[in-house]
């Protein structure tokens, strides 16, 4: 698990990256060694007549071979749930939380969701000088490793290359920002798109950065959003108000259409508890009704409207006119004028909750750039600040939040059609996007999911080398410069105020949509933290013999949360499973039973796989095992194995038991 990813990492390039990538696209052209044929693809263009380019331009910077280098890594992190979230209000969640460094999670993220998320929105660092922003990771490989690493020879190039460490240059920036971005570039789908907010400081170089990472023709636009209409007076130059939205496609589509204009209105709830209760007349076949295709609604109260007369429906349509009274959002002259521009009035549910869908062929208008109150209806710092107030945050506590009306636009943008998309933020900060997502699936009953990521960055200082809290001569911590008023409110560190965010956005929504508020609604998130092993583990595991005779004794519990020092209450069975499931390709909503060999507990994962983690295994477990799949009673295609948790000689005897049997199960030792 740790030991194989840091051996992998060992021997990872620059170029892994890219050629991982290449070979899935461009198998052809690889031979058995792994290398590249180039002669093989050169003549193949010369052989089809392309052109190939001979002059152009591109990026460089100090760090971007250590940058393309950490794209290609394994995660040397461990996932670990978060039991109380996770079994409490979460539980039947479809929402995930990481608490971590972005870049593990997304290498963790690569197997199980490549290619399945459809909207990514991040509000990076803007790397201003005042932001905080430093690069933070730390070479530590010796010079003579660097220089075999990246093909140097020169003592002046490494030394550049280490110069990035804990600056907060145009070269650190792009480098923290690279492979993140190729990371996430591989998560979206063939039609997924990437959102990215950034000011003027690094506006230039992230643009061209983008085109490297997703492709010259994947640009889609560059927003321009109005963060603020009273700007402060601190330049003789200009007073900044805007920022910018740079939005890249994975696989640009003349054929995809973005909604921009009534957005907020395509497809809505008619009610509103707040409004007058009115009588409203449906004209006949102006209904459409989701849970019935044909049959008789007879008169009575349904949810929250009161159905004044019977109504006939055939292939799902009101034969005759319907009669309602509700608190609707439109008058009678309201509705006669919509139904005549083609809009249709749905009914999903057995509630007869009214919703509005208007036709996007009548209404549609593509969106335009200036993203403002006026054209746009989105908002800015200050009426973000100002709804942050509202959920009962003191002032102060988030820096500059995004309003929800932004990302809201920016999501319903891409969504407006197919309600069902997942959209990450892996620079989750205040939670916005989460707020946002939840507040779209209130307004047009869609079922949007959200992974946010937020390192968990603490609201006071820490000593960078020993991890502890730095204090004043009192005893006391010392807040950080921008988290006081964070800290004075209970929040140690930023991803607890983002996940609090979360619970007090969805009670706001809660309340604000009682009427309307669709089934199954997802108003919350499962939890999990990504965790570095602590010393003792490392060394040990750095220790280990695989082929000696000799057990850790409670090695699966050193990775319990208590063990790695956070919240949770996960054993280290829960931790390693977690890790494994996610790096086996399997999402976090993945069948898992718990399977017992005699005293024995495992785990079956969508009933092809076994795993092996605890310790306790003995003869007796082995001839069980190859009894059930002798006998056909379990259908495995492999057994992953905890390697701490077993000696050479009852690994030697599940294998050669394993190869003997008529359907090869083929076991897979991790450590």
């Amino acid at each position: 698990m740790i030991s194989d990813n840091q051996k992998f990492n060992k021997t990872i390039q620059p170029n892994s990256a890219f050629l991982s990538d290449l070979k899935i696209k461009l198998p052809e052209f690889f031979a058995e060694d792994g290398s590249f044929d180039i002669d093989k693809f050169k003549n193949q263009l010369d052989d089809n007549n392309i052109n190939v380019q001979s002059e152009g331009y591109r990026l460089d910077f100090i760090g971007k071979g250590y940058a393309r280098r950490q794209a290609g890594e394994m995660p040397t992190t461990v996932i670990v749930p978060d039991k109380k979230q996770n079994m409490g209000e979460g539980k039947n969640s479809k929402n995930l939380f990481f608490t971590g460094d972005n870049l593990e999670v997304l290498r963790h993220l690569q197997s199980a969701y490549t290619n399945k998320v459809d909207v990514i929105y991040i509000d990076p660092p803007y790397n201003t000088g005042s932001d905080g922003f430093v690069y933070r990771d730390k070479i530590e490989y010796s010079d003579d490793k660097l220089k075999e690493m990246f093909g140097i020879d020169d003592d002046d190039q490494v030394e550049r290359l280490k110069s990035i460490q804990e600056k907060s240059s145009h070269s650190a920036w792009l480098t923290f920002m690279m492979p993140r971005l190729i990371l996430a570039k591989n998560l979206l789908k063939d039609s997924g798109i990437i959102f990215v907010s950034i000011d003027d400081n690094e506006e230039s170089n992230l643009s061209l950065l983008m085109e490297e990472v997703f492709g010259e023709g994947d640009f889609v636009n560059r927003f321009i959003w109005t963060k603020t209409s009273t700007p402060p007076s601190l330049s003789s130059k200009s007073r900044q108000t805007t920022e910018y939205v740079i939005t890249f496609e994975r696989n640009q589509s003349p054929l995809k259409k973005y909604f921009g204009s009534n957005n907020n209105n395509l497809d809505a709830s008619l009610l509103k508890k707040t409004n007058s209760e009115k009588l409203i007349v449906i004209h006949p076949n102006c209904a459409r009704f989701k849970f019935i295709q044909k049959g008789n609604l007879d008169a009575g109260k349904y949810g929250n409207i009161k159905l004044l007369n019977n109504v006939i429906i055939n292939n799902g349509k009101n034969v005759n006119e319907m009669k309602i009274s509700a608190h609707t959002v439109w008058s009678q002259n309201k509705v006669d004028e919509e139904l005549k521009n083609g809009t249709r009035i749905i009914f999903k549910t057995k509630s007869l909750n009214p919703r509005y869908l208007r036709q996007r062929n009548d209404n549609y208008k593509a969106p335009n750039t200036n993203l403002n109150k006026e054209e746009a209806g989105v908002g800015t710092n200050e009426s973000a600040s100002n709804y942050i107030t509202q959920l009962g945050f003191g002032s102060n506590v988030f820096t500059n939040p995004k309003p929800v009306t932004l990302i809201k636009y920016l999501v319903q943008m891409v969504t407006y059609d197919e309600k069902d998309k997942v959209i990450l933020d892996f620079f989750a900060g205040s939670s916005t996007t989460a707020d946002a997502v939840m507040q779209l699936n209130a307004e047009d009953g869609g079922h949007r999911k959200f992974i946010m990521v937020q390192l968990p960055e603490k609201t006071y200082k820490v000593d960078r080398d020993t991890g502890k809290p730095i204090l004043d001569k009192r005893g006391q911590k010392i807040p950080t410069k921008g988290g006081k008023a964070a800290y004075d409110a209970g929040f140690k560190s930023i991803d607890q105020i983002s996940r609090e965010r979360i619970r007090r956005a969805a009670k706001k929504i809660k309340q604000d949509n009682e009427l309307t508020l669709p089934e199954n609604f997802d108003g919350s998130f499962k939890h999990y933290r990504v965790v570095k092993p602590t010393k003792q583990i490392l060394e040990d595991i750095e220790n280990f013999d695989p082929n000696g005779t000799d057990l850790f004794t409670n090695m699966v519990d050193s990775f319990s949360s208590s063990k790695l020092n956070v919240d949770g209450n996960a054993t280290g069975e829960q931790t390693i499973l977690t890790t494994w499931l996610v790096q086996d390709g399997y999402s976090f909503e993945a069948d898992i039973e718990t399977f017992y060999l005699g005293e024995y507990k495992a785990h079956i994962v969508e009933n092809h796989r076994l795993y092996l983690i605890n310790e306790g295994w003995n003869q007796d477990d082995t001839k069980e095992l190859l009894n059930q799949l002798g006998t056909h009673q379990l259908d495995l295609q492999s057994v992953v194995v905890f390697g701490y948790s077993f000696n050479i000689a009852e690994l030697r005897e599940l294998e050669i038991g394993l190869k003997q049997l008529d359907s090869h199960v083929n076991l897979i030792r991790r450590y």
